[in-house]
């Protein structure tokens, strides 16, 4: 069930619901500072981002045990690149 945001017109108070979809939206303030029962609008949101948490979440963690497995013999028949030979510093001559 999402959080709705609303603001009264009348008091101009911003507040959060949490309601079902199904509901109806509110049209009258519930807070008690808007002794006028103002109507109030629901704000358009973003609405709720997914959090992830953890050592991390990737697209190629929920794939097929056929993907996977395809994947695991396509890394160990590529040859390891060799590594970079360091060069030796030339002293500067002052000629």
């Amino acid at each position: 069930m999402p959080n709705y945001d609303y603001e009264c017109e009348t008091c101009g108070k911003r507040f959060e619901i949490f309601q079902s979809m199904k509901d109806a939206k509110l049209e009258v303030c519930p807070t008690k500072i808007c002794d006028k029962g103002g109507k109030v609008r629901r704000l358009l949101g973003t609405g709720g981002g997914i959090i992830f948490k953890g050592g991390g979440f990737y697209q190629t963690d929920y794939r097929s045990a056929s993907y996977q497995s395809g994947a695991k013999k396509d890394s160990e028949s590529k040859p390891a690149a060799p590594a970079p030979e360091a060069k030796p510093a030339t002293p500067k001559s002052d000629a």
